[in-house]
């Protein structure tokens, strides 16, 4: 047994070595790109904040950070629209094809723009970890759900295999269109961190999550297309992101049939329906809290007065 699990683990350092003679040479002294395991222990350190961050904050007063979620969420805006930009722009100078792409490993200046707006990508989804952070000092642990953990740790752990073997080419395509996607949700998220006098401009928030089910269906075609037309790209990534988008496919969709379509009631985790909004753990979204306390404050005050007028 012992033999059997050393002979596996020979075998995948002789693979990996050898893998490292085809990777992007322009990318091997980037920051993070040399070695995998910066990216594999700040993943490990992100799934133990969220294990431990939620216990540690459990006897905690919730932060605010009203504030820091403003210049953080506009920030991830400005962010995700130079990668959006950089890409579109590195693209259109190359030439490229929105079909079949391969990748050019040459250092000419829009194919090392390409890849550097793609390594930035890349960053970005290491930043977004920060999203998970500030719920748990939040306290709004029910927002951490296996949907939002699963996409945030591996689309930072996978896209540093995608930025050391295939930095260029066709995986422009996928983070072109998802860096877009992430401007209109910071945007939404920035705006909510304003404060309730904005909701009533934020009734758009279910169309996110359409955008990004289409995003998949839209990454899904592509890819067949690709492999359809036997583009020359690596197809072991194709399939690979077939599968990936399928997976999330299914984890939006549930998100979404639960949020928007499940009918809403009495049940047993305790999430009941109010005016159209969803109430989970003691807390109303949509801006609704001050709303609720209000009422709640005047029913009060109404049952007072009844009883004085009866003892009266």
């Amino acid at each position: 047994m012992l033999g059997a699990v050393t002979e596996l683990i020979n075998r995948t350092l002789d693979f990996y070595s050898w893998s490292l003679t085809i990777s992007d040479k322009r990318v091997e002294k980037w920051p993070l790109m040399h070695s995998p395991l910066p990216t594999l222990t700040i993943s490990t350190l992100y799934l133990l904040i969220v294990w431990l961050g939620p216990k540690w904050m459990k006897h905690k007063e919730p932060f605010q950070l009203r504030f820091p979620l403003i210049i953080y969420n506009f920030g991830m805006v400005i962010l995700n629209f130079f990668i959006f930009k950089e890409l579109f722009l590195g693209a259109k100078a190359a030439g490229y094809s929105y079909i079949c792409q391969s990748v050019d490993y040459s250092d000419d200046v829009n194919e090392v723009r390409v890849a550097s707006a793609l390594w930035w990508y890349y960053v970005s989804k290491g930043v977004e970890y920060f999203d998970t952070v500030f719920f748990i000092l939040r306290k709004k642990f029910n927002q951490i759900s296996f949907l939002h953990v699963y996409h945030h740790c591996t689309m930072f752990t996978l896209w540093w295999i995608g930025i050391k073997w295939v930095a260029g080419g066709q995986s422009f395509f996928g983070a072109h269109m998802n860096a877009l996607i992430h401007v209109v949700m910071y945007l939404y998220y920035g705006l909510a961190a304003c404060g309730p006098h904005l909701q009533k401009y934020l009734w758009w928030k279910r169309y996110l999550t359409i955008l990004q089910l289409v995003q998949f269906h839209v990454t899904i075609g592509h890819t067949a297309l690709s492999l359809y037309i036997d583009c020359p790209f690596p197809k072991w990534m194709h399939w690979a992101l077939i599968v990936y988008a399928v997976t999330f496919i299914v984890l939006f969709a549930n998100f979404y049939y639960q949020t928007y379509k499940e009918p809403k009631g009495p049940s047993k985790s305790g999430k009941v329906s109010m005016n159209g909004k969803a109430v989970m753990n003691g807390a109303v979204t949509n801006g609704t809290a001050h709303k609720l306390e209000n009422k709640v404050g005047l029913e009060n005050g109404r049952k007072k007065k009844k009883g004085k007028a009866k003892k009266e």
